[in-house]
């Protein structure tokens, strides 16, 4: 089973990444859960989102306590939350950036999600939305392909403008 922890902040579009992702995942045949967790938070609180992966039926619906990779949709994020904390041994980190220095002794990569996002005005209440492009990256990493990304992106919106975020984080990702 491949876990994965998804560090956001209320309106980044954080959830809604996890749901994609289990969305595309499923598109490209395997089994995924998404699961939010928050309490009564607003627009820019700490917000944490776990994705299951697996080629068998998951029975696990709780929060991950050690991913194979934590996803870090706004970096502020990482000055009042561990996001390393439980980190798997060779566990990987995305960033939202072009900055991994912050990330010592662990197989980081970036991508500047934010400005895909504001290139393509994908903004609501003047907020970038992380959760398209974010996809394409993570198609990249081979978590799932970006045909299955791009499914899942247009079954749940139908704005191309995130389609084209994700083929741009897909493209701007360096591994």
């Amino acid at each position: 089973m491949y876990e994965i922890r998804i560090h956001s902040r209320g309106g980044q579009g954080g959830v809604t990444a996890a749901r994609l992702l289990a969305l595309a995942a499923f598109r490209d045949g395997k089994y995924a859960t998404a699961c939010p967790f928050y309490g009564a938070e607003r627009r820019g609180a700490p917000v944490v989102s776990y994705v299951r992966i697996d080629d068998q039926p998951i029975r696990i619906y709780s929060q991950i306590r050690n991913p194979d990779l934590v996803v870090v949709l706004d970096p502020s994020v990482m000055e009042v939350v561990d996001v390393l904390h439980g980190l798997k041994q060779g566990g990987k980190v995305l960033i939202n950036g072009t900055d991994t220095e912050k990330i010592h002794g662990v197989a980081a990569c970036a991508v500047d999600l934010t400005g895909i996002a504001l290139r393509e005005k994908l903004v609501v209440a003047g907020s970038p939305i992380l959760n398209t492009p974010v996809l394409g990256a993570l198609a990249k990493m081979g978590i799932i392909t970006v045909d299955s990304a791009k499914k899942a992106i247009r079954e749940m919106f139908s704005d191309e403008r995130n389609v084209r975020a994700a083929e741009a984080a897909f493209r701007e990702l360096v591994i």
